[in-house]
């Protein structure tokens, strides 16, 4: 029997408002927490990016002669409530308007993303963002206003982009005030904010939306023991408690896993949670998962005698470089390198078997569908003299991610779609235009916009090969 991926499977790929759309301060739009964190970095800011608020006919043609039939994008809370609440912003909500109608002109469904990183400046000034509880209240009049608006037009919804990530890198995904710095228990804190925001979401959804369906977007790792240790074999246990199910549980089961919330309240890092948020939480169910996958991760047991241990012990803000919040749980799991791992020039693990491996678990734990929101490879692309850009590295990097998605699907897993990160090369938040990720390469750097000009990529030419065969060139 030929090999392909499942009947109506979804090709496209995936970007975000802050990342490709720029004109930051223009049609009303005012400032969101991500315009302000990405001046002065040394790279790119967020002004202008890839300039998609003005090219976005231009891409959407793009997309369509790639043959997609599925874009996820995000919203841009600030465009369209430039102080979070209050008036809408007519021009900012013309935008997207415009934007869904020329994607469904061309064929494409839309998947928006409520909410991408960029809490309105105006909200973090006012109560310091998603640390105060009022979020969640105004986080639902936006979401509201979105969803009646667009609720004839888009079934498929997702919440808010990667809790996981924005818990783990806390100080680096919001504007948190110094005063906080010192204080871990406030990430859980607004995590629990974005789960009651979360479910709010779902449950307009399914209100407004007939026949539409909600989920998150998560950003997720299979966790592996370096060893077959009982010591090692336990703190990946643990690390999948606390990075994986932590998440996971809360929207598919309505309820934090016992272990990971006893450990967070012996540390005092415990949320508060209120009388009637765990029934909110519960009745804004979500519907399917949208899966943000690109490496895996690898742990071992902590040596509570090494002098990195009493470091993290004493200071719980964090280790530069590191591969994440580990040192705030030094006696639960400790992340090192996997020693049977290739990696990328940003020492990200390259994983393809982590894919078919994080499906399988997943769906057996939950049974819902998934969509891949996110997967890609960064790299230092160049553009030749010719317009033509070589990155058979990201080519053989997907390729290998879809063989393996595939295989999950053999094996019963339902996957609704892959929507990899990401269509045209946008604002790395920690290497600007550096790391490029696209398969359109926009002509910029982070010192000089030069023409902001379009070119397809090899993995361009090579993806629509792929959709117009629904992944039958790489799985024969």
């Amino acid at each position: 029997m030929k090999k392909s991926m499942p009947k109506n499977f979804l090709w496209g790929a995936s970007t975000s408002a802050y990342q490709v759309e720029g004109a930051a301060l223009e049609d009303g739009k005012k400032l969101s927490q991500m315009d302000i964190m990405n001046k002065d970095t040394g790279f790119a800011d967020a002004s202008v990016t890839s300039d998609m608020y003005h090219r976005y006919k231009e891409d959407i043609a793009l997309m369509k002669e790639a043959g997609f039939t599925a874009h996820r994008f995000s919203i841009a809370w600030s465009r369209v409530f430039p102080d979070g609440v209050g008036e809408v912003n007519d021009k900012g909500i013309e935008y997207y308007d415009n934007f869904i109608d020329e994607l469904l002109k061309n064929g494409i469904e839309p998947i928006p993303t409520l909410y991408h990183y960029d809490m309105p400046m105006a909200l973090v000034e006012k109560y310091d963002g998603w640390i105060n509880r009022q979020s969640v209240n105004d986080f639902a009049y936006y979401a509201e206003f979105i969803i009646k608006r667009y609720k004839d037009k888009v079934k498929k919804w997702l919440t808010i982009n990667e809790q996981s990530i924005i818990v783990e890198f806390w100080k680096k995904k919001n504007f948190v005030p110094e005063k906080f710095h010192n204080n871990p228990q406030i990430k859980f804190q607004m995590n629990h904010h974005m789960n009651l925001a979360h479910a709010i979401a779902c449950k307009l959804v399914h209100k407004y939306v007939e026949d539409g369906i909600c989920g998150p977007a998560i950003g997720y790792s299979p966790i592996y023991g370096l060893d077959a240790s009982p010591k090692n074999m336990l703190a990946m246990l643990n690390a999948e408690d606390l990075k994986n199910h932590y998440f996971l549980d809360i929207y598919f089961q309505g309820k934090y896993p016992v272990g990971a919330m006893n450990y967070l309240k012996e540390n005092n890092m415990a949320p508060v949670i209120e009388d009637g948020d765990m029934e909110l939480i519960k009745e804004g169910y979500s519907d399917f998962l949208g899966l943000n996958y690109y490496a895996s991760k690898c742990v071992k047991f902590p040596e509570k005698d090494n002098n990195y241990y009493r470091e993290a012990r004493s200071n719980l803000t964090g280790k530069k470089g590191g591969m994440g919040a580990y040192e705030m749980m030094p006696d639960f799991y400790e992340y090192i390198k996997n020693p049977y791992c290739e990696t990328n020039d940003w020492d990200w693990t390259i994983d393809p078997t982590g894919m078919e491996y994080l499906l399988r678990d997943i769906y057996e734990r939950y049974e819902i569908p998934i969509i891949i929101t996110e997967n890609g490879l960064g790299a230092y692309d160049t553009l030749e003299e010719d317009g033509s850009i070589h990155d058979e590295y990201r080519i053989d990097y997907w390729a290998k991610h879809l063989e393996a998605i595939h295989r999950a699907t053999e094996l019963g897993v339902d996957v609704m779609g892959f929507l990899p990160w990401s269509f045209v090369d946008l604002l790395s938040t920690s290497n600007g235009y550096n790391k490029r990720y696209g398969i359109i390469y926009v002509n910029r750097t982070d010192d000089d916009l030069k023409d902001l000009n379009r070119y397809k990529k090899d993995s361009f030419y090579w993806y629509q090969k792929v959709i117009k065969s629904n992944g039958s060139i790489i799985l024969n």
